[in-house]
Formats: structure tokens, C-alpha cells, sequence
């Protein structure tokens, strides 16, 4: 062996036994993982569609219609076509590459003076044509495994950008489903404030003729004044929001140029769902930020091992075939030619430069491993803090409807008082006003709770169909 081939053998070596390889995750269920446990456990159907479990026709619709024409989810379709060609672009380099030439030239020679000379190949006039065409191809012989590094990074790539893709699906439902319970909680509490416009105006009027006959005085009349004030200025406040709100929920489903009352809200919340639990470890197979982050990894290994072989020869061969022809006045000749050829290339001076792109890009493999682990950690504790967290919402809105109902209760009562003429007006629109503002409360908790359900079926992994990633494989396999 020459010596420079000596050298550059061993400076390859080196380099390699210095190179190791991406580092197995720290991906361990938390020994202290105290995610919040139900009596139903989760199903992959339950989490794919989790919003079918709500049972408000309304926000399917909404839902679906914004998961086919939204400008988002066609924003992430397009982003996922433009990935997954662009992945499998570095695989190209390892096929044959060539053009075909192709020419050909007319002359038109006139002899001006002297003698003419018209042999066979040589004319000194008339007309002669050259035409010619060939084909040269360039082919890098993958003799140490360049395109399986090259595949592994173009795959996970791929899968990167279709968990991306899926992501972005399940915000936007989740997004979709949150716009929607606000614009609900805010019609019904819409409702409440004109209702109280209304009992405000009718103790405003009992105030002022307590005050024409001396009953009470001018600052209780003026209170009362203000308080009508008040409840306008809340209940003003609230159709705005709510208008905000519907417009919002049009532009999240693709509807933005729609007028606001194209979109009906009905003032009735759904039921709270029961979120069904999960096992700690399906959160990694449902969540698709983290089966990213995995893919992430795939890809900048692929990389590196892409990296480690770049020390090693490249072998190159360089085929063509070609055909010409030349037509003179008496005179035709074709010819056609092949040749094949060959190259190899050994870096030797470029080493200290492959040495540092290869220590940065195990400098990215490591950092796409920490960032798995770092989704993992995400993963964990969003789902354990939206299952606690959903656990107290559901114990409030009980609590809270408990309230409503003797509020609603007692206003019916004096309602009744006051129909038998043992209560005055102004204490039965006091016992209404207390009703609604419990029921502004309970509506509230009703929207947290609901919202807050969306948030527990987003950390669980729900919103998008894991299943149908084992059909994808079998169908490209097949």
C-alpha cells in the first residue's frame, strides 16, 4: 500500500473510533407519575375523534369542515407534500445522472476563385451537414452503504413531517372545539347580562317612585341608577366578545369572509365529558410531537453515519455512447463510439474539515435525542396536569350546579311569594338577580370544565388517527 493511502487509512480510522453513535433516549415512565385515573380506560377511537365524544353535532361539523378547508389544514397538507419530496431528494444522487447532447449543422460553402476540389471527405463547395449525439452518464458506486445513511435520514425526515403534519391537525380541532365553548359560555352569559339589564331597569324604576314618595333617598335612587349602569355596560361588553368570538371560529374553519350570523350559537352547553384515563406509556405511541422528536432522531443518525463514511473513497463511473454523422457532396460517413470510464477520489487534505463537520453533526444528533427526551418530560407532565386539573374542574361545575339549582329555586319561590302578594318587586328581582349571577358562575366553571376536557384529550395523544400509520406501511410494503 502507498503511503498516502497509509495515511489516509489511518486518519480515517481515527476519525471513526472517535464517532459514536446517537445515544439511547432516557425515556423511562417517572417512578412518581401520578396521572389521574379513571374508571374508563382509553381507546384508540375514543382519542382519534375525541371530539364525537362530546355529542354536539355543532362542533363535529365545525370541526371536520375545518380539517378539510380551513386555510390551515390545507397550509399543513401543503407543508407535508413539499417534506416529503424534498426528503427523498438526497436518494436521486445515487442513481445514474446524465444527459442526452443531441446537434447537427448545415454549411453552405460557394467557391469565389481558384480551382475547386471535391474529394471524397473534403469539398471546397456545395453543401455538407454534421449531425451528432450522445449520451454521458455519471454513476457513484455506493460501495460502503452511502444510500442506506441517506434512506434513514430521508425516512425519518418523512415521518418528521407527516407527525408535524398530524399536529397541526389535532391543534386545529382543539383549537376549533376551544373557540367554540367560549362563544358558547359567552351567548349564555350574553343571556344572563340582558336579563339583567331588564331586572336592573325594573328596580331602577322602583328606586326612583320609592324616592318620589319619600321612601328612600336620593343617593339609594342614584345607587340604583348606577347599577342599571353597570349591567348595560357588562352586557355591551359581552355581545362584543361574542361577536369576536364567532368571527374568530369563521376564519379557524376556513369561513372568514362569512357574515358573523351565518354562524349560529346556541346558548345550550354540552355535557362534561368523562376523558377516559391512558397508561403512562401510550403516550409515546399517541402523542405526535413526540413520535416527531423520535423521527428527529432518525434522521440526524442517518446523518451521521452519512458523515462517518464520507472519510472513505468514492468510486465513480463514467459511461457515454454516441452516434455522429457527416453528409458532403458525394461523400457520407456515420460513425458510432462508446466509452467507459472511471474515477475514485480519496479525501486527504479535506480530513480536518470532515473531522469538524462530522463533531457537529453528532453535535445535532445528541441534540435531537435531548430534545426527544425533552418532549417525553413535556408529554408526561401535560397529560398529568390536565387530568388533575380536569379532575377539579368537574368537581367545581358539581359544586357550582349544586348552588344554581337552590338559587334557581329560591327565585321561583319568591316569584310565587309574589304572585300571592306576601313579597314586594323588589325582592323578588333580587332573588332572580342572585339566581343569574349564580348561574353566570356555574356557566364559567360549565366552559373551564369543557375547555379544559380539549386540553386532556390534546395531552393524551388525541386528535389525529395513530392507526392509520401501520396501514401506511403495509400498503407502501405491499
Amino acid at each position: 500500500m502507498r503511503p498516502a493511502a497509509l495515511i489516509t487509512a489511518s486518519l480515517a480510522t481515527l476519525a471513526l473510533s472517535a464517532c459514536a453513535s446517537a445515544r439511547k433516549p432516557d425515556v423511562q415512565v417517572p417512578a412518581s407519575f401520578e396521572m389521574a385515573q379513571t374508571s374508563q380506560t382509553a381507546t384508540s377511537a375514543q382519542l382519534e375523534t375525541w371530539w364525537r365524544q362530546i355529542d354536539d353535532p355543532a362542533l363535529t361539523g365545525l370541526i371536520e369542515q375545518a380539517l378539510k378547508a380551513s386555510p390551515d389544514a390545507r397550509s399543513a397538507s401543503a407543508r407535508l407534500i413539499e417534506a416529503q419530496a424534498t426528503s427523498g431528494t438526497a436518494l436521486i444522487a445515487f442513481l445514474p445522472q446524465g444527459n442526452g447532447q443531441g446537434s447537427t449543422k448545415e454549411t453552405r460553402t460557394t467557391l469565389d476563385s481558384g480551382t475547386a476540389v471535391n474529394i471524397p471527405g473534403y469539398s471546397t463547395k456545395g453543401t455538407s451537414t454534421n449531425s451528432s449525439g450522445n449520451l454521458n452518464v455519471s454513476w457513484e458506486m455506493d460501495l460502503f452503504g452511502r444510500i442506506f445513511a441517506v434512506a434513514r435520514a430521508a425516512n425519518g425526515d418523512s415521518a418528521a413531517a407527516r407527525f408535524n403534519y398530524e399536529a397541526s391537525r389535532a391543534s386545529l380541532a382543539a383549537n376549533v372545539a376551544d373557540v367554540y365553548f367560549q362563544g358558547q359560555g359567552l351567548a349564555i352569559q350574553l343571556e344572563d347580562a340582558r336579563e339583567t339589564v331588564r331586572i336592573q331597569t325594573d328596580l331602577q324604576a322602583v328606586a326612583e317612585a320609592r324616592v318620589t314618595h319619600g321612601l328612600i333617598s336620593r343617593a339609594d335612587g342614584n345607587k340604583a341608577r348606577v347599577d342599571l349602569a353597570q349591567a348595560q355596560s357588562q352586557a355591551a361588553g359581552l355581545e362584543a366578545e361574542f361577536q369576536a368570538t364567532r368571527r374568530t371560529l369563521l376564519v379557524l374553519v376556513g369561513r372568514g369572509l362569512e357574515a358573523g350570523s351565518s354562524l349560529p350559537m346556541t346558548s345550550r352547553l354540552a355535557q362534561v365529558p368523562e376523558v377516559p384515563a391512558t397508561v403512562p406509556g401510550e403516550i409515546l405511541a399517541r402523542r405526535p410531537d413526540v413520535r416527531e422528536a423520535k423521527a428527529r432522531i432518525e434522521s440526524q443518525a442517518g446523518r451521521l453515519t452519512y458523515a462517518e463514511l464520507a472519510f472513505f473513497p468514492t468510486f465513480t463511473l463514467t459511461p457515454g455512447i454516441g452516434l455522429s454523422k457527416s453528409q458532403q457532396t458525394g461523400y457520407q460517413s456515420s460513425t458510432r463510439f462508446w466509452s467507459i470510464g472511471g474515477t475514485v477520489s480519496q479525501p486527504v487534505l479535506s480530513i480536518p474539515r470532515l473531522l469538524t463537520d462530522l463533531k457537529s453533526q453528532k453535535a445535532r444528533t445528541e441534540q435531537a435525542v435531548i430534545a426527544y427526551e425533552k418532549a417525553v418530560q413535556t408529554a408526561y407532565g401535560e397529560a398529568d396536569s390536565a387530568l388533575v386539573r380536569f379532575a377539579a374542574d368537574q368537581r367545581r361545575v358539581a359544586l357550582l350546579s349544586e348552588g344554581e339549582a337552590q338559587a334557581r329555586q329560591a327565585s321561583e319561590a319568591a316569584r310565587i311569594r309574589y304572585g300571592a302578594g306576601l313579597d314586594d318587586l323588589q325582592t323578588t328581582l333580587a332573588a332572580e338577580l342572585s339566581w343569574r349571577a349564580a348561574r353566570s358562575q356555574m356557566t364559567a366553571a360549565q366552559v373551564q370544565a369543557l375547555r379544559r376536557s380539549v386540553q386532556t384529550y390534546k395531552a393524551l395523544g388525541g386528535g389525529w388517527p395513530a392507526s392509520s400509520l401501520s396501514t401506511d406501511k403495509k400498503a407502501r410494503a405491499s
